[in-house]
């Protein structure tokens, strides 16, 4: 019987070592998973940390962004204004430009005639003689006569008022 009474005292110490085995098991494997999970907690906070440095970072660009958007708006309003100021005065200057060309064309035109003599024989294609002793008196005045030999040309100074 000692046989049997040892079988039954070795089987339940087994039991007993088996069964502290487990609970060392279960111990150890509740362990690793809090340290899994403190693990990940740690790990969700750095990814949550990293996304918010992220987005406060965008959110600055897009802070930096405006401004220089704002400031090339300025500009371009600012080169528009300027440029259509500088579109005004060059069609004013345009317009200058040719009402001196045509005061020119009708200056030499005036040169012209009076170096030819008058055209004819009077003044203006009259034939009265009144006309023709005062254009002959005009002629005869020397200072009335200076530069009537050359055409009148336009220069850059004539052009500014």
């Amino acid at each position: 019987m000692a046989s049997s009474s040892g079988s039954p005292s070795s089987g339940s110490t087994s039991l007993v070592q088996n069964s502290g085995s487990e609970e060392n098991l279960q111990l150890l494997m509740d362990q690793r998973k809090r340290k899994r999970m403190v693990s990940n907690r740690e790990s969700a906070r750095r990814s949550r940390m990293r996304k918010q440095r992220h987005l406060d970072d965008l959110t600055a660009q897009v802070a930096e962004l405006r401004k220089e958007n704002n400031r090339i708006i300025t500009s371009v309003s600012v080169t528009t204004q300027q440029f259509l100021s500088v579109e005004g005065e060059n069609s004013i200057l345009r317009a200058q430009v040719a009402e001196l060309s045509h005061r020119l064309q009708s200056l030499n035109e005036i040169a012209s005639f009076v170096n030819l003599g008058g055209g004819g024989n009077g003044f203006l294609g009259t034939e009265e003689p009144y006309c023709t002793e005062s254009f002959d008196g005009f002629l005869n005045n020397s200072w009335n006569y200076v530069g009537f030999n050359q055409p009148i040309t336009a220069s850059a100074e004539m052009l500014q008022y």
